[in-house]
């Protein structure tokens, strides 16, 4: 079971990006060396180191604790909120791997306005060009505004 946990472990920190001890120095109490061992089965954690080593590396923190339990999937999946996270985690037994850059891409969506999120989604559609849209809709914005005075 530990070693299923520690494969997690290693999968949702090699997807955020981070070396063991750039996760060690996020979790307090844990040192580089004792990601190591849990990564490599040797060592158990408690839930709440899984629970900080789930925050700092952007997967629900059910799947690792469920892995440590010995119960649910063995796939990481994505954390969006602590709200939505729960509630999709009861509601749905999907999960899947996602990378920094996914993540990063949901947070600038989400920050985004809704005029900004439809242009998004048109260019990942490619209905739009991308850059030749954005600056014929800069400049048709700054043209409106030169028009008005």
């Amino acid at each position: 079971m530990a070693k299923k946990v520690g494969t997690l472990i290693k999968e949702a920190r090699t997807a955020a990006g981070l070396t063991q001890e750039q996760l060690a120095r996020k979790i307090s109490g844990l040192s580089a060396s004792d990601i190591s061992a849990a990564e490599r089965g040797v060592k158990d954690l408690t839930q709440a180191q899984l629970k900080a080593i789930a925050k700092a590396t952007g997967v629900t923190q059910a799947s690792l604790i469920n892995a440590a339990k010995g119960s649910g999937s063995s796939k990481t999946s994505s954390k969006t909120s602590s709200k939505t996270s729960s509630k999709s985690s009861s509601s749905s037994k999907t999960s899947i791997k996602v990378t920094a850059a996914e993540k990063k891409l949901v947070e600038l969506y989400r920050a985004a306005d809704t005029e900004t999120r439809k242009s998004a989604v048109s260019i990942l559609k490619g209905e739009k060009s991308g850059a030749e849209d954005i600056l014929e809709d800069i400049l048709g914005t700054a043209m409106e505004f030169l028009g008005a005075k």
